[in-house]
């Protein structure tokens, strides 16, 4: 098997295990962390396909997801924190009433 071959099916696989866990568990930060458990899984396929082409623009796709996933981490789990302290649990039900 070729090495690009190997690298795409481990971040196949990385994704398919971040979006199961989203999909399945409904602890708000076990959620988070499988979201980004699901970018790193694109970050590879993005290295992975730059590597191929030999070119340099995955590199920096690959900073600039990097880049949104701090900033996003930065505001989720300020945010996460606050509702936790309101409702005392981190499951996802308990936070039904704030829905729009």
């Amino acid at each position: 098997m070729d090495k690009i071959q190997v690298l795409l099916a481990l971040a196949a696989a990385l994704f398919t295990m971040g979006l199961t866990g989203v999909v399945i568990r409904r602890n708000v930060l076990v959620m988070l962390m499988c979201m980004e458990l699901m970018l790193n899984g694109v970050n590879l396929s993005l290295v992975a396909f730059a590597h191929q082409l030999g070119e340099s623009v995955g590199a920096v796709l690959v900073f600039l997801v990097f880049v949104v996933a701090t900033a996003e981490i930065a505001v989720a789990i300020p945010i996460v924190l606050l509702l936790v302290r309101r409702k005392r649990t981190l499951d996802l039900e308990a936070f039904t009433d704030l829905k729009g």
